[in-house]
């Protein structure tokens, strides 16, 4: 089954774990959002604008690859995007967006989304 993925952080750099799980999601047939602040597409997707907070509909996965001290300004918004559940890529763990989303009913999961693809656990 395939997993609308909202990729916070998205990168044009081949060198970042973002750029990697954007060709790895779209090698596993889930559709991918790249949101990030660097203009440019990432495996034909263009990446969106995170300071204009696009909408964005239907998402089953959002998969976080900024650290936490530049998550505060975007909690809100990746709340009101309504995802089933949001990965925290290692290093990018925040407690306060953890709780926003439980609350919403949101699932969230420290874990590695390039870990989860391998082990078929995505």
């Amino acid at each position: 089954m395939s997993k609308k993925t909202v990729i916070i952080g998205a990168t044009t750099n081949p060198n970042r774990y973002a750029y990697f799980a954007a060709g790895r999601l779209k090698a596993n047939n889930h559709p991918i959002v790249p949101v990030g602040i660097k203009k440019g597409e990432v495996y034909d997707e263009e990446i969106l604008d995170l300071r204009s907070k696009p909408d964005i509909d239907e998402v089953d996965t959002v998969t976080m690859y900024i650290g936490p001290q530049n998550q505060p300004e975007w909690e809100d918004y990746i709340v009101s995007l309504k995802p089933k559940r949001i990965i925290f890529n290692p290093g990018t763990e925040n407690l306060s967006l953890v709780d926003k989303a439980q609350k919403k009913g949101i699932a969230t999961e420290n874990a590695c989304t390039l870990v989860m693809l391998s082990a078929n656990t995505y």
